[in-house]
């Protein structure tokens, strides 16, 4: 199975998260595409037979620019070899800003949904007032991640 990762950072911890996924998504024997900046046309080429995306939140619950341009390309062009592909996202933010708490994370659920990615898992939310090791909190919900994908 192939799964591409969809990452966008501001400080990298959103991509340190995505790099340490695709370690333990290999280790589990599927096959991984992470290519951070990535254009759409890039990623397209890759056969993705399920999607994992995992951002931080910054302003007042907007993307990282690092991935604005893709969210954009996505939302234009909504690949149809994506409808129906298992997926799910990881969200990176700090409870102390409330209301904008993970809605970097939130928006790519809303893109899945509007894509028809199927949610097998709901969102992780990593709390930055509540962890200093992410990738290491990601890894129970990455375990059942795989398990959701037939691995």
């Amino acid at each position: 199975m192939n799964v591409l990762i969809l990452s966008g950072s501001v400080f990298g911890t959103a991509e340190e998260v995505a790099r340490h996924a695709g370690q333990l998504l290999r280790d589990a024997g599927l096959q991984t595409l992470h290519k951070p900046r990535a254009e759409l046309g890039e990623l397209l080429e890759f056969p993705a037979d399920a999607i994992l995306a995992v951002t931080s939140t910054t302003g007042v619950g907007e993307l990282p620019e690092t991935l604005q341009p893709l969210f954009h390309a996505i939302r234009d062009q909504l690949p149809a070899s994506w409808r129906g592909l298992p997926g799910a996202v990881i969200g990176l933010g700090d409870s102390a800003y409330g209301d904008s708490f993970c809605a970097g994370g939130e928006q790519l659920r809303e893109l899945f949904a509007e894509l028809g990615v199927r949610e097998v898992l709901p969102m992780l939310r990593l709390d930055a007032s509540e962890t200093v090791t992410p990738e290491t909190d990601a890894e129970p919900w990455l375990g059942e991640f795989i398990v959701a994908l037939g691995a």
